[in-house]
């Protein structure tokens, strides 16, 4: 078996593989938390656990007084799904040729993994680092993210301690490692819509009033509608149906009410505020009996430029010989919690293809060239600070 095959001689491959065997299923996180920290304190790092109901945070610093450089991730993971389907069981990580299966592979225990010995190296050779350094880690990310890195977040702030610039080991990648860098991620909005009508027999029409036949052109003004065109950083504003329900189930009902669920991914040309203000006047355009509600789940951020992209950027360069592309397209992160802060946040990680599916796996070379990425960004920021005191 070659070196990077070998989780004897992979260090980045090896506790992958330990966090990986762990089951932490949201909100659960099955000791993977515990395994970090028993690494990170023998080189320095002071650790900090933050339960909040059923979810437990790490919080891991080395340094006090410098700027802080932040590595943020989450240990839990999505379901297995039907057991019977993967070709590995999902909680035994199992090499086949020169690839790494089980849940978490990709989203993100690798990117744990490769952060921990990324770190190792760096403080090795920089023992008193013009930085301080951190790790912000959840158990609630792929659950409804609130007792999360939001909580630990509000505690940070709560006592004044800011981030500067924070990796956020989400899978970025598309179709090679390091090819894209999140710089930014669009707002998402939730509308649940509820259109009342009255129930009634089909056979009776004028003694009933069907919602669904009076929601049917408002939504189709919603789906028509042009709500910006984005920017050169911003790919323009989504509205999505994602639910739609009405009746009994019976054929001879007219149903009395309709509920729709619906969602925007939006970007800093709108504001949430701006988005409900033009729903609510398309809806009352149509004359519309209804009810809306919302769920603010994440404001648009954007990191442009700075230090933290320059040094990221040029580790890619530096490791895999390409430049990658900055995006904001995708779903939320956990970046949405920090940025508002005022830190620089991006997001870079393994390739993307098989999160959350059945037979997600990671190619174990990307494993030991992303910790080589790591590593890289992080002698590029000492260096970028080490000339900036001259």
């Amino acid at each position: 078996m070659s070196t990077v095959l070998d989780p004897a001689a992979n260090p980045t491959l090896a506790l992958a593989i330990d966090l990986m065997a762990r089951p932490s299923v949201t909100p659960e996180d099955a000791g993977c938390q515990t395994a970090m920290a028993e690494r990170l304190q023998q080189v320095g790092f002071k650790i900090e656990m933050l339960p909040f109901h059923d979810t437990l945070n790490m919080w891991a610093r080395r340094g006090q007084g410098k700027p802080l450089f932040c590595f943020a991730g989450h240990t839990d993971v999505v379901p297995a799904g039907p057991i019977e389907q993967w070709h590995t069981p999902p909680f035994t990580p199992t090499i086949i040729g020169d690839t790494l299966f089980g849940r978490g592979a990709a989203d993100m225990k690798g990117s744990l993994a490769a952060m921990v010995v990324a770190t190792e190296r760096f403080i090795a050779e920089y023992p008193e680092p013009a930085f301080d350094l951190a790790y912000l880690i959840t158990s609630d990310e792929e659950g409804p993210f609130i007792n999360g890195t939001v909580k630990v977040i509000e505690t940070l702030e709560a006592r004044q301690e800011k981030i500067r610039w924070c990796l956020v080991g989400e899978p970025s990648s598309g179709k090679q490692l390091g090819d894209v860098i999140k710089n930014g991620r669009r707002g998402s909005l939730t509308g649940h819509l509820v259109v009342k009508g009255i129930q009634g027999h089909v056979a009776y029409p004028q003694l009933a009033d069907n919602p669904v036949h009076k929601a049917a052109p408002a939504l189709a003004a919603l789906a028509a509608e042009v709500w910006d065109h984005g920017n050169q950083f911003f790919p323009a504003t989504s509205f999505q149906i994602a639910n739609i329900h009405a009746g009994t189930g019976a054929s001879n009902v007219i149903p009395g009410e309709l509920k729709v669920m619906f969602n925007f991914r939006y970007s800093t040309e709108v504001s949430a505020e701006i988005l409900q203000q033009r729903v609510y006047a398309i809806l009352d355009r149509f004359g519309l009996n209804y009810q809306l509600d919302w769920t603010l789940n994440g404001l648009p951020f954007l990191t442009a430029s700075g230090d933290l992209v320059a040094a990221t950027v040029s580790a890619v360069e530096q490791v895999r010989g390409i430049t990658p592309r900055l995006e904001t397209t995708g779903g939320t992160s956990d970046g949405r919690f920090i940025a508002p802060t005022g830190a620089q946040v991006i997001e870079l990680g393994p390739i993307n293809a098989t999160i959350h599916k059945i037979n997600e796996c990671v190619a174990i070379a990307d494993l030991t060239q992303l910790t080589e990425i790591y590593h890289a960004l992080l002698v590029n920021l000492q260096q970028r600070l080490a000339h900036a005191k001259r």
